[in-house]
C-alpha cells in the first residue's frame, strides 16, 4: 500500500530538490566558465567578456599546450606514475589497515603501530631532509621518486581500518570456524565487502598522484621526466620551461586562455574515471549480510 505524502513531506522534497539543484549549479558553473574561456579569443578572455559560452571560438590555447612533443611525454609519465602509485598505495593501505582493524587481544602491538602512523601525520622531517633521502637513495630523475615518498597514505589507512572495524564480526568468525586463514578472510570476505571505501580510496590516490606537480619540480632535473602537472605548471604559470622548443606563440596567448586550457586538460582523466567509481560510494553491500 502506498502511503500518502503529507504537506510537510512534500515541502521537504521540494526544498531538498532546489537545494541540490543550487549546489549542482554552483559546482558546474566554474567548469563551464573555464571551458568557455579556454575556447575564447585572447581579447575576449583578457577583457572579461566570457561567461558560459566561448567568444570568438578558437583553439590557440590548446594548440599551445599540447602542440609540443614534451606534452605527450609528460602525459605518459603522469599515467605511469598514477598507475604505479595507485598499486603501491592500495597494496600498502590494505596490508596495513587490515591488522590495525583487529582488537588488542588479537593484535597486541596494534596501538604502537597506530601511534607510529599517526605520528607521521602530525610531524614531518621537512622538505630538505626528504630531498636528501631521495637523492641519497639514487631516486632522483626516476619514476620512483614520485611514488615512494608518498607510498604510505596514512589518512587512507585510517579510513579503511575504521571501515573494516565497522563490518559485522560474525562474518569473519564464521569463516575462521570453517577453517579460513587470515589471507582468505582478507581477500575473499573483507575486500569484497569493502568495495565502497576501496573505490573512494582509489579515487583519492589517483587524484593525488595525477594532480601532484611540486615533487616533479623537486626530484626531476630533466624536463623530459616531468609529470604532466609539472610540465603544465611550468609553461603556463612560469612561462619559462626549458623543454619548450618554441616560445614564439607565448605572447599571442592570453594568460587566462592558457590557465583554462591547463585546467580542462588536467581534469579530463579524473572526469573519465569518476563515473565508474561513483556507483560504489553509496552502495551499502554490508546491509543484510548478517541475518538472524
Amino acid at each position: 500500500m502506498r502511503l500518502k505524502k503529507s504537506v510537510g513531506r512534500r515541502v521537504f522534497l521540494v526544498v531538498n530538490a532546489l537545494l541540490v539543484a543550487l549546489i549542482s549549479v554552483v559546482c558546474i558553473y566554474p567548469i563551464l566558465h573555464i571551458l568557455a574561456v579556454s575556447f575564447s579569443s585572447n581579447e575576449a578572455a583578457q577583457g572579461g567578456m566570457v561567461n558560459l559560452l566561448p567568444v570568438d571560438f578558437q583553439l590557440d590555447a590548446y594548440e599551445f599546450v599540447i602542440g609540443n612533443a614534451q606534452f605527450f611525454t609528460s602525459f605518459g609519465v603522469s599515467v605511469k606514475r598514477t598507475l604505479l602509485g595507485l598499486v603501491v598505495n592500495m597494496t600498502i593501505t590494505i596490508l596495513a589497515a587490515y591488522p590495525l582493524s583487529k582488537t588488542r587481544d588479537k593484535f597486541s602491538g596494534r596501538n604502537k603501530y597506530m601511534w607510529f602512523f599517526v605520528f607521521t601525520m602530525l610531524f614531518s622531517g621537512g622538505l630538505i631532509p626528504g630531498y636528501l633521502i631521495v637523492n641519497a637513495t639514487g631516486l632522483i630523475d626516476t619514476i620512483w621518486a614520485l611514488v615512494i615518498p608518498s607510498a604510505v597514505p596514512v589518512y587512507n589507512i585510517i579510513l579503511l581500518q575504521n571501515y573494516i572495524k565497522g563490518l559485522p564480526g560474525e562474518i569473519s568468525e564464521s569463516a575462521y570456524i570453517d577453517g579460513a586463514g587470515e589471507w582468505s578472510v582478507l581477500f575473499r570476505i573483507i575486500l569484497p565487502l569493502s568495495k565502497p571505501v576501496l573505490a573512494t580510496l582509489v579515487l583519492f590516490a589517483a587524484v593525488a598522484h595525477w594532480n601532484s606537480w611540486f615533487d616533479g619540480m623537486i626530484y626531476m632535473n630533466r624536463p623530459q621526466n616531468y609529470p604532466l602537472q609539472t610540465y603544465l605548471q611550468t609553461i603556463v604559470v612560469q612561462l619559462n620551461l626549458k623543454a619548450v622548443t618554441n616560445l614564439s606563440d607565448v605572447t599571442n596567448i592570453a594568460e587566462q586562455n592558457s590557465k583554462a586550457a591547463q585546467i580542462i586538460i588536467a581534469m579530463l582523466p579524473i572526469l573519465v574515471v569518476y563515473p565508474f567509481l561513483q556507483k560504489y560510494f553509496t552502495k551499502g553491500i554490508v546491509l543484510g549480510s548478517v541475518k538472524g
